[in-house]
């Protein structure tokens, strides 16, 4: 495969982040399930010219969610995360229906962990008509969000305030989570990998997903469908470690067999 073509970098992003369309959104699963694909090979496939399918990947690459090759698109960098900005736009009707169904199986007056994601903003957003609730985060977004009800109880763990996407790390950060064992841990992730593991990008947000999971009495996956097979550099543990997994589409079978047989819960969430 050649050397990438142009200045765009993997996790560059446009300053204004769009909503894709459903042909781009399949250009990226196509890349996901062959490394590679070609111009020509795309406008054949689509049945559109190849000057749509460049359009449609130069937005893809803007945004960081593809890599642009000459004569094709790969997969982004293992190593950089989409820009927060980005991610807040990527795929927000799917994040706000899983949102909704994680919000459903959590109860009233329950205690939880709630860690740095788009994903997780969108469950926060979800649960502010609940009652009684008991919640530890180090995402400075999620406690604004539910510190405005009066009979919540928020936690803000101590540590490093990241300005991108004011998530907060660090030892202090561990040290805040390690003190508490809490009903449910709710987590985002950045990527699972086809045998089950759980991917992300930043080291010391892992450090403090994996405290979440150690401290938790349950824990729920909240991820939409694009995370499937998708690249991240930093193990943070597997499919079993987890209770119930809450996406937009069902995954693929494989996967579905990883998830039974470590007796996860399987919840999609209606497109409608």
């Amino acid at each position: 495969m050649s050397e990438p073509a142009g200045n765009a970098e993997a996790g560059a992003a446009q300053d204004e982040p769009v909503e894709l369309n459903q042909r781009q959104e399949r250009i990226i699963d196509l890349v996901r399930e062959r490394g590679f694909v070609a111009i020509e090979a795309l406008a054949e496939h689509f049945e559109v010219t190849p000057q749509t399918v460049r359009r449609d990947i130069n937005q893809l690459c803007d945004q960081g969610l593809l890599r642009r090759y000459h004569g094709g698109a790969g997969l982004p960098s293992s190593v950089e995360n989409l820009a927060y900005r980005t991610r807040q736009v990527l795929n927000r009707g799917q994040k706000a229906s899983i949102a909704s169904i994680v919000a459903a199986a959590v109860p009233d007056n329950a205690s939880l962990f709630i860690n740095i994601g788009t994903t997780t903003e969108e469950v926060a957003k979800a649960l502010i008509d609940h009652r009684g609730l008991r919640v530890i985060t180090n995402n400075l977004n999620v406690a604004n969000m539910l510190a405005a009800k009066p009979d919540f109880e928020v936690i803000v763990a101590g540590g490093l305030v990241r300005s991108r996407d004011r998530g907060i790390v660090g030892e202090a950060t561990l040290d805040t989570i390690q003190q508490f064992k809490v009903d449910i841990g709710i987590i985002g992730i950045s990527g699972i990998d086809d045998d089950g593991s759980l991917l992300d990008f930043d080291y010391r947000e892992v450090r403090v997903a994996q405290a979440i999971i150690r401290n938790s009495r349950r824990v729920f996956l909240a991820t939409d469908h694009t995370k499937f097979g998708r690249n991240a550099l930093v193990r943070l543990g597997h499919m079993h470690e987890i209770d119930a997994l809450f996406t937009d589409r069902r995954p693929s079978e494989t996967m579905q067999d990883i998830l039974a047989e470590a007796d996860v819960e399987l919840h999609i969430a209606d497109p409608d």
